[in-house]
């Protein structure tokens, strides 16, 4: 009796434990966690350069077949340490992902602030810059509309005398400002935008309208023609130097922050096209509002 009890203990376990050590059984283990980690690996790095990152796992050359008879011990102990450092690295690599989505969250969260940030400092740059309406002079009376009847003031300029086409109206226009006669050039251009609407001049007359403000520095309404600009033509040849002028009414607006931001915009935008002048004024007008 004391030996049948053993013999039997012994003949129920055996086949359990052959199944576990059966290499069958591991090799297929171990080949399902290589394709794991070649997928993690996939995902984590892909593309990745061999000299940084470790390369897809590859399956390793075939073991020589096993003697007939018992198999030797040391096969199983390979296969078993290779299933122990496949699921360390499947749970490092899975970390790494993980960790790395994260980041990306974060940095499209802040992309986002930052841009509606910008944006809501415009919008109070042209709200700020908005031109205050006119005041009478002190002393002064209102005019008031002419009596029925009366006749027209000869000295009125004519309604005929205005010119037919938008190309004589902008060589017209743009007289004072060759002449750099601001206050007339403000007058043609508020006059040209007002009257020709869909020109293809548009953004040239809105553009001197900001140059009128600004040589008399008059920084908040220069600000807001030169930010209507880049509003409603961002692609016209004039764009960046309506963010130049921007960046220079701000700064002289005391908020060299903004200015900061407006030529970062500016670079972001336009920085392969800008002129070696434009680039210039960039960086002097950078250094003057002590961007980083």
């Amino acid at each position: 009796m004391r030996l049948v009890l053993p013999v039997l203990l012994l003949a129920l376990t055996a086949p359990a434990l052959a199944q576990d050590l059966d290499p069958v059984r591991v090799e297929k283990r171990v080949g399902k966690l290589e394709s794991e980690m070649r997928a993690v690996q996939r995902k984590v790095f892909p593309g990745g350069d061999p000299k940084f990152f470790e390369p897809e796992i590859t399956a390793p050359a075939p073991a020589p077949a096993a003697p007939v008879g018992t198999p030797a011990s040391a096969p199983l102990v390979d296969l078993t340490e290779r299933v122990g450092q496949l699921e360390a690295q499947l749970r490092t690599q899975t970390g790494q992902m993980e960790t790395m989505q994260f980041q990306l969250r974060q940095q499209a969260e802040l992309i986002t602030k930052l841009r509606a940030d910008f944006e809501f400092r415009l919008n109070a740059l042209e709200a700020a810059a908005a031109p205050p309406a006119t005041a009478l002079m002190p002393g002064t009376a209102a005019a008031t509309p002419p009596k029925p009847g009366a006749k027209p003031d000869p000295k009125a300029k004519p309604d005929a005398a205005r010119p037919a086409t938008a190309d004589a109206a902008w060589k017209q226009a743009y007289a004072p400002a060759l002449a750099k006669d601001w206050p007339a050039t403000e007058a043609a251009m508020t006059d040209f935008i007002a009257t020709w609407p869909k020109s293809t001049r548009l953004p040239q007359a809105q553009y001197w309208l900001g140059k009128s403000h600004a040589a008399r520095d008059q920084h908040a309404q220069a600000a807001a023609a030169f930010l209507q600009l880049y509003q409603t033509a961002p692609k016209s040849d004039r764009a960046p130097d309506a963010l130049l002028g921007l960046a220079t009414a701000v700064n002289g607006l005391k908020k060299p922050k903004d200015a900061c931001r407006v030529l970062g915009e500016l670079d972001s935008v336009y920085g392969a096209k800008l002129t070696p002048a434009q680039k210039a004024e960039a960086k002097t007008l950078g250094t003057r509002a002590k961007c980083p």
